[in-house]
């Protein structure tokens, strides 16, 4: 059995990652998932929230999609995301200004208030925060 396998990750704007991995972990709709060589074929949506790379020798990488699918295929790996980016792009300040102001929103719904809206912004933002958090924890290992 193959002990890597080929991943790419693509956003709408363009391809961020491309090669081979041991192991990949991204926040699935049910749930985290873990894919390793030999996985069975899957198609699932994803949700926001950090994509985790173990690179062919054990080099990790984190990235951050803002939800899309992925598809794994024998020997191949593919993310398509509505956004993706690398996890030490993300800007931690900007990300804590969203989630603040859509947890005032909720809190402070008025006659214009969309609470669909300010959930998925909230949930947008928590993910980012928790891919910034990943990527912290990855440093000080």
């Amino acid at each position: 059995m193959a002990s890597t396998f080929h991943c790419d990750i693509a956003s709408a704007e363009d391809r961020i990652y491309s090669g081979e991995v041991e192991s990949l972990t991204a926040a699935g709709s049910l749930g985290d998932l873990g894919i390793y060589p030999g996985h069975a074929p899957l198609l699932t949506a994803l949700i926001p929230g950090p994509v985790r790379v173990v690179k062919e020798g054990g080099e990790e990488e984190i990235f951050y999609v803002s939800g899309g699918f992925l598809e794994v295929q024998p020997g191949t790996v593919n993310i398509l995301a509505d956004t993706a980016i690398r996890a030490h792009d993300v800007d931690e300040a900007t990300a804590e200004q969203a989630k603040q102001e859509a947890e005032s929103a909720i809190a402070n719904q008025d006659a214009e208030f969309e609470y669909s809206r300010a959930a998925a912004q909230l949930a947008e933002a928590a993910a980012q925060i928790r891919t910034i958090q990943q990527l912290r924890k990855k440093a000080g290992k």
